[in-house]
């Protein structure tokens, strides 16, 4: 074992072109990994950090999965506990998956008062659509056309945002976000397509189930949409018949800073709310929030239980994030860290004609990055940023149709000092790629 500074150990790390060798004859060649020309091997992680095989330490800025932080002691504690003690699925009586859903749905809006419990984001898109078909006795859904909920065949099937081999479902129609930055789309005509999608459904015969998006729209590339716009999105839907599925995984637990959903950033109540990602800080556990109207008859005709997603262990995992969220002021600390993150980025921004704007909220930003001569969306500029960032010792990523738009989306734990680390590495990486 090899001690690293942090205090934590870990394994002997491997040579990096055999692990890849390895990697490549067991999941197959064409699995995704970052960084795929120099691959980054990690090792260890506590809080916002992350430390590569070479014994480098990187500030981690793009994953939100480790909520809280990586490898947090009181949800390593929270785990190994439960494991200890029983571990036994939801068909018997244990008081640990009840008490956390208790906590976690006194963070909702009161109607919003029922929940599954899933593994994943993509389990729980796929029980959440499920759910909208029982309720609506109709299967056409409504979509980005740029977006990602999951991985499930059902999910696969409204999938717009990344490459696939099958079509889009018969039961699907799509439509594009409106940004008031460089989109020639205006209100009016975005959500005269919301209208024509849901009148080809109608002809269809599939009719409209659910609208199913991510408040934040991330995928898509944090575009500014224009006042009015969701409001009219969900309207349209209501009057419909069909239901508003607000996609969490992304955007919640805070991630807006301002707000714990980011449904109330946006200002709207969605009929059913998907959670997954930073749910379990790392713990496989996603869930499904809905109001008793919803819940109980779908209940009461499908019998639906998950044998992994309601155990002592994932929900202690749970509670443990909403408890170290609490105690530790993480929203507070979003809020400032935040604000000095959109300073910084428009101090970066302006006066450099290859970037649009700041965009995003909270603890979720991204630059996008143009052809200054063109104004065309330039991907591989975006990627050299990422990679310099790398260099430089921030982790990042990108979003975007084009893979344009930088994605800043660290741990909640992150503090105004490691912003400071994050934004002079910025300016240094910019500076490198302009030479």
């Amino acid at each position: 074992m090899t001690a690293l500074h942090s205090g934590t150990t870990a394994l002997p790390a491997s040579d990096a072109s055999d692990l890849l060798r390895r990697r490549s004859a067991v999941l197959g060649p064409h699995t995704p990994m970052f960084y795929v020309d120099d691959p980054l091997q990690i090792v260890s992680a506590t809080g916002v950090r992350v430390t590569g095989s070479d014994g480098r330490v990187y500030l981690d800025a793009y994953n939100n999965v480790p909520h809280v932080g990586h490898c947090h002691p009181a949800v390593v504690e929270a785990i190994t506990r439960a494991l200890s003690t029983v571990n036994v699925h939801s068909r018997y009586l244990t008081d640990t998956p009840i008490a956390y859903a208790e906590a976690l749905l006194s963070r909702f809006p009161r109607s919003l008062d029922r929940m599954f419990f899933t593994n994943s984001g993509s389990e729980a898109n796929d029980l959440a659509l499920r759910m909208a078909h029982f309720h609506t006795g109709h299967s056409g859904i409504l979509i980005s056309d740029h977006s990602y909920h999951g991985n499930t065949q059902a999910m696969a099937a409204v999938t717009t945002g990344l490459p696939k081999s099958g079509p889009l479902g018969d039961h699907v129609r799509t439509f594009t976000a409106p940004d008031t930055r460089g989109s020639t789309l205006s209100l009016a005509d975005a959500l005269a397509q919301i209208d024509a999608a849901i009148a080809d459904l109608e002809r269809s015969g599939h009719g409209l189930s659910a609208l199913l998006f991510d408040p934040l729209f991330s995928t898509e590339g944090l575009p500014d949409l224009p006042e009015g716009y969701i409001d009219g999105l969900c309207a349209r839907v209501h009057k419909a018949g069909g239901v508003v599925i607000c996609d969490e995984v992304q955007s919640g637990f805070g991630r807006t800073a301002d707000h714990m959903w980011g449904f109330q950033c946006a200002g709207f109540l969605p009929s059913m709310v998907v959670l997954g990602k930073p749910m379990g800080n790392g713990f496989p556990l996603g869930g499904v929030i809905a109001p008793a109207e919803i819940v109980e008859p779908f209940s009461a005709g499908n019998t639906y239980f998950n044998t992994f997603a309601t155990t002592p262990a994932a929900a202690a995992a749970g509670h443990a994030v909403l408890t170290v969220m609490d105690r530790e002021g993480l929203l507070e600390r979003a809020q400032a860290a935040s604000a000095l993150f959109e300073k910084g980025f428009h101090d970066l921004v302006d006066g450099d004609d290859r970037l649009t704007g700041v965009r995003g909220t909270g603890m979720f930003m991204g630059m996008q990055f143009v052809d200054a001569a063109t104004g065309e969306p330039d991907g591989p500029t975006a990627k050299a940023v990422v990679d310099a960032m790398r260099v430089n010792g921030v982790l990042i990523g990108r979003i975007g149709r084009h893979d344009e738009v930088l994605k800043i989306r660290p741990p909640l734990a992150f503090g105004v000092e490691d912003v400071s680390i994050a934004l002079d590495a910025f300016a240094t990486s910019l500076q490198q790629i302009r030479r």
